[in-house]
């Protein structure tokens, strides 16, 4: 099984320019960065989602 930033399958995904050539495909128009998924991650763990429960949460830019 892979590990680190390709498990994850992030835009990067090991591709360098991965995420500026695939953006045009993204509803938002771009690439997310680090900080947007940082952001739902505080989210899922604060009390604000206490009775969030076996959900998946698409951090995708509209994908």
């Amino acid at each position: 099984m892979p590990r680190g930033r390709a498990a994850l399958g992030g835009a990067g995904a090991g591709e360098p320019g991965r995420a500026r050539r695939v953006a045009a495909r993204i509803p938002r128009g771009r690439p997310g960065r680090p900080e947007k998924i940082a952001e739902a991650v505080s989210w899922l763990m604060s009390d604000k989602a206490s009775y969030v429960t076996g959900a998946v949460l698409n951090v995708t830019g509209g994908l």
